[in-house]
């Protein structure tokens, strides 16, 4: 399966689609916005270029993009008012793979500049707003991207826990996969699953790091926002493994019905990992070109309900089934054909989600990580 040509976000502004249904990607992006601020700030103080490069990395679709672009233009417009100069020119890189529907992040450009207006209306400038250059770059974060020492800050939110492909070694003959019954790295795994998934993620690190090195200037900035786990063992908290072993459970359910084949079951594995703090404290050490500011992990407040469909408002295991529909949905259906009825399946999934949060909340976690390049 070719991740890079697969998978994307569900488009379009429809209900089931990702700008429709990402507002607990939102709520992370909210939760750590003081250290995203702080950074930028103290990013553009240190540097204070005259044109101000940014890069926002599997930037997906929907309206959470052009939130954080707009929130950087508006800090850094305060920052050089105050340290009395001139607002820099921003030239602003929207990265995500070429299946990505940049379109409804373009759509979205209008409100944006409105809202550049607003920002330089409230401090009482004459002039019409900052000089905002936008473009969309097509193509994989696990490789280089943009020219040698041209960015001063990358930013990237829910991308990095997404591998650049499912690991090879978990697949034994006729390309049915040895994590029999299950689809990421659960209780029941062979331990040679979870060293795969590590393997493949050191992998794509460990590019990403030095791919983004290359890119940045020395002193520039990243703030990285990805799911992880605490536990050394993925199976010992109720975070993003378990979410994956209760969407495992609701394929076998269509299996029993029928709806499914074991088969295709078993030779279906998702192309994700929950890295824990460790693991991604010995890339960086490993890649070596950049200092760790900060690592946090966080845990993304859970709204009791949200959101309308049909009528009714939705329940938590509703909002957490739908925002996965908007992600799986492309792998599913190119794997498992037209047969699968996705419908079902997410309602399924959202049953079973409501089942065990009323017996124990689901806690899934994620880190902010704030990296500084140290030299060329």
């Amino acid at each position: 399966m070719d991740v890079e040509k697969i998978f994307h976000m569900k488009g379009g502004i429809g209900n089931e689609s990702y700008a429709k249904n990402s507002s607990l990607q939102k709520r992370a992006l909210d939760m750590v916005k003081t250290i995203r601020i702080n950074t930028i700030i103290d990013l553009y103080v240190t540097l204070t270029p005259q044109s101000f490069s940014i890069a926002d990395l599997g930037c997906s679709s929907g309206p959470n993009t052009l939130s954080v672009i707009q929130e950087i233009v508006q800090v850094i417009d305060e920052a050089s008012s105050k340290i009395s100069q001139p607002t820099p020119e921003f030239r602003v890189s929207l990265n995500d793979l070429p299946s990505n529907d940049f379109n409804s992040i373009f759509t979205g450009l209008p409100d944006f500049y409105k809202g550049l207006v607003n920002i330089n209306g409230k401090q009482g400038r004459k002039r019409s707003g900052p000089s905002v250059f936008i473009a969309g770059v097509p193509g994989t974060f696990y490789g280089r991207l943009f020219p040698a020492n041209s960015l001063h800050f990358i930013h990237s939110s829910n991308s990095l826990h997404w591998l650049s492909k499912v690991p090879p070694a978990i697949y034994g003959d006729r390309n049915r996969s040895i994590n029999k019954g299950n689809i990421y790295v659960c209780e029941s795994s062979p331990a040679i699953v979870s060293k795969a998934y590590l393997s493949q993620f050191q992998d794509d690190f460990s590019v990403f790091l030095q791919s983004r090195s290359d890119e940045l200037v020395v002193g520039g900035r990243m703030v990285l926002i990805l799911l992880g786990r605490k536990e050394s063992d993925h199976c010992n908290e109720r975070g993003n493994a378990f979410l994956w072993a209760l969407f495992a459970k609701a394929m076998t359910l269509l299996v029993s019905q029928g709806e499914v084949t074991e088969e295709k079951l078993d030779s279906y594995e998702v192309h994700f990992y929950a890295p824990s703090k460790d693991e991604i404290e010995d890339e960086v050490n490993k890649q070596g070109s950049f200092e760790i500011d900060q690592l946090e992990m966080f845990e993304t407040e859970r709204p009791g309900s949200g959101g309308m469909k049909d009528g009714e408002v939705l329940s938590y295991g509703t909002m957490v089934s739908m925002a996965a529909r908007a992600i799986q949905e492309s792998m599913l259906q190119y794997h498992f054909g037209e047969g699968l009825n996705i419908d079902h399946l997410f309602d399924v999934y959202a049953k079973l989600l409501d089942e065990e949060i009323v017996k124990e909340d689901i806690r899934p976690l994620s880190f902010i990580l704030v990296l500084r390049k140290l030299f060329t």
